[in-house]
């Protein structure tokens, strides 16, 4: 059984981007719930993180980005005050309401929080429950429900903060993360592995050739069996020759077949085997180090019981 940390914070129930939308905070409740149910939530150490410095989100992202968020939270804040609206629109998908600036944070500060335990030994791995997520955000973009992001944050702030010389980022969420990519790319320290549907949103799918990226596309309802053979025979060569000393997961729910932002196939126990080879690459290269922040998973059943699965293998249990 490995001590596995658990990272959520009330403020990200708080950012919420209007009645009916996806990525809502039911999403956390869901996952906390169901693992309470389980008696999961017993086997982790529960921790709530400091919000992220903005130096530290600076790692990943550009000066004048941070500084428009929180513009637009201030903005905001004084027309509600007035009787304004109550959201801001920052794409067509993806507003801010007051609360999105101190739950953006709090998000980021979980995953650099997980990934300070884990690198003192603390923990042996970390699951970090925090919304808003992070993949789709780019160094000088939000854009897809995503502001900072997290995962970007943490593999930049152990290389920088830690002094690290090489990490993995995994990102399994059905949308492809262009942010991660937008960030990372070229970084010769940074390996990332992703599978993701396509042609789907982001529109365009990768778009770095940069020797560091291993993103592979792959078309609606594919199942877990074709998945697995990617993992083994595109991710798995390339990880090991990176021989990563900690690995981020973007752990995006989404590719299940019962969520209805996604038309991929995946099932619970294809969640747990993909986890189950990421830890096999962590403890030969990283002493089992990994940090894992969700993405996306917007069928409130379906993600609570891949959530589960996920961090089941984390823990050991």
């Amino acid at each position: 059984m490995n001590k596995t940390g658990y990272f959520t914070h009330p403020d990200c129930r708080k950012h919420e981007m209007g009645a009916g939308h996806p990525e809502c905070p039911e999403r956390l409740d869901a996952i906390d719930d169901h693992f309470h149910a389980t008696g999961l939530r017993d086997s982790l150490d529960r921790r709530e993180a400091d919000p992220a410095s903005l130096a530290d989100i600076e790692l990943a992202h550009g000066r004048m980005h941070v500084a428009a968020l929180r513009g637009l939270s201030d903005v905001l804040r004084e027309e509600i005050e007035a009787g304004g609206p109550t959201h801001t629109q920052v794409d067509p998908d993806t507003s801010l309401n007051v609360h999105t600036w101190d739950a953006a944070l709090r998000a980021a500060g979980a995953a650099l929080a997980a990934t300070d335990a884990v690198m003192a030994g603390e923990l042996d791995n970390a699951f970090c429950a925090v919304r808003p997520p992070g993949h789709h955000a780019c160094r000088d973009k939000a854009m897809g429900f995503c502001f900072f992001n997290n995962v970007a944050i943490a593999a930049k702030y152990a290389l920088e903060r830690h002094g690290l010389q090489r990490v993995a980022i995994i990102d399994f969420d059905v949308h492809h993360g262009n942010g991660t990519e937008d960030i990372v790319a070229g970084d010769e320290r940074i390996l990332m592995a992703s599978f993701y549907q396509h042609p789907f949103y982001p529109v365009g799918g990768a778009r770095s050739n940069a020797p560091n990226l291993v993103n592979v596309p792959v078309p609606a309802h594919t199942r877990g069996m074709d998945v697995r053979e990617i993992v083994e025979m595109m991710w798995i060569h390339r990880l090991e020759a990176h021989a990563p000393q900690m690995i981020f997961i973007s752990a995006g729910f989404d590719a299940h077949r019962s969520d209805d932002l996604g038309q991929m196939g995946l099932m619970e126990q294809d969640f747990v085997w993909i986890t189950s080879r990421i830890m096999d690459v962590a403890r030969r290269h990283a002493g089992g180090r990994i940090v894992s922040c969700l993405e996306g998973g917007y069928n409130l059943g379906a993600l609570a019981r891949s959530a589960e699965a996920h961090v089941r293998v984390l823990a050991g249990l």
